[in-house]
């Protein structure tokens, strides 16, 4: 279940501005399911979008080097990984923003290659069970398809693969078929791996029971259908009236960089409050991660104050040095034009014939007459390397 619409309206702004399939994964949460016996139901509160080439007909992931801070800023949150989503659309008229219907009975729900996917993560993702003899046994980790409905709208639909999909991916003897997306194929045994034979069931024109071999193998045998919604009192973990951009989305124009901090700042109104700011998932990411300015070590406070909604502890972590250097460079940087290497000195000017020792208002180091800019001030250095990197 999604939190709110919210969540998934941004994720699809890339293909609406784009034409270019999407990829994320989903932050959440397992909570008790009331209304199913031992039922459990996943949350999802944020979508973090990984590097990806994304085409009208394909994705291709990309070493992430974030995955780990981003795994550690979810844990601290209270959020961890429950799934993977993805756009499979197609537009049929743009002029009233309907799409085509494409996963159907008559085609496929997901495709081979989707499934190998899907059981490649709940495999990564498994559940630990202390009476499996290796510790594990199946998975949570669920598969969300943004695709077009009957209706011709854009439907979230949800599925797992099974337990014996599981196996058959983490043994490597799971194969797609080529140009057939709803085949699978068993590999066969070869001197290198020996493969077990693979059977499934179906019923011929006369009814009867028929035993076949799994070369090919109808990947609707491997599915489970999982129910996804929306609350009809919408859920917000993080802010719903503030959006910083989203990571990765350079290909729109959307960076995230201390230009956007900056724009994102001057946005929120004074009444604002402080935790109602910083409570976005894509911005607290980017105060860990930014190469100017990292916040690995000193941001746990602000995290324990988005986690918990406590403005006091938010209060208190806005008054530390870190968040005054941020404010200084949101300052310092905003106001100019990107690529502009002006800014980049930091600290104040002074006129050639000004003759009194200055104060840099940044570092407080004490200036000699005459010079303009602060050589030892760490802002500066900071800055300059920003400004250099955006116009490599």
């Amino acid at each position: 279940m999604f939190e709110n619409h919210t969540i998934a309206d941004r994720f699809l702004d890339f293909w609406r501005k784009t034409g270019n399939q999407r990829m994320g994964y989903l932050y959440g949460r397992y909570t008790e399911h009331k209304d199913i016996p031992l039922g459990i139901r996943a949350e999802v509160a944020a979508i973090y979008e990984p590097p990806q080439i994304g085409t009208q007909n394909s994705l291709e992931l990309i070493e992430d080097p974030k995955a780990e801070a981003v795994e550690e800023i979810a844990a601290k949150l209270g959020l961890r990984k429950v799934g993977w989503i993805f756009t499979d659309l197609l537009s049929e008229d743009t002029r009233i923003g309907t799409v085509r219907y494409t996963r159907n009975k008559d085609s496929y729900f997901l495709s081979a290659e989707e499934c190998i996917t899907a059981g490649h993560f709940q495999n990564q993702h498994a559940n630990a069970c202390r009476l499996s003899p290796d510790g594990h046994f199946g998975s949570k980790f669920v598969t969300v398809v943004a695709t077009g409905g009957p209706d011709n709208q854009v439907h979230f639909e949800g599925y797992q693969v099974s337990n014996q999909c599981m196996a058959l991916v983490r043994d490597e003897c799971l194969l797609p078929c080529k140009d057939v997306p709803e085949l699978g194929y068993a590999k066969e045994s070869s001197t290198e791996q020996y493969v077990p034979d693979v059977f499934y069931k179906d019923k011929d024109k006369f009814g009867n029971d028929i035993t076949y071999l799994a070369r090919p193998l109808p990947v609707e045998y491997l599915i489970i259908d999982i129910t996804t919604t929306f609350p009809k009192d919408p859920v917000f973990t993080f802010s719903s009236t503030f959006r910083f951009p989203i990571e990765n989305r350079d290909a729109l124009g959307e960076t995230q960089d201390f230009h956007s901090l900056a724009t994102y700042l001057s946005q929120c109104s004074s009444s604002s409050s402080f935790l109602d700011i910083v409570s976005d998932f894509h911005l607290l990411l980017f105060l860990v991660t930014n190469e100017v300015m990292p916040l690995q070590d000193s941001i746990g406070l602000l995290l324990d104050a988005v986690k918990t909604s406590n403005e006091e502890l938010a209060q208190t972590w806005k008054k530390s040095e870190q968040w005054a250097t941020i404010e200084q460079l949101c300052s310092t940087v905003g106001g100019q034009p990107s690529g502009s290497l002006d800014y980049a000195m930091g600290g104040p000017t002074l006129p050639q014939s000004s003759s009194a020792v200055w104060s840099c208002l940044h570092c407080t180091f004490m200036n000699q007459p005459g010079t303009e800019h602060v050589n030892v001030c760490i802002l500066r250095v900071k800055i300059l390397r920003y400004v250099l990197k955006k116009n490599v």
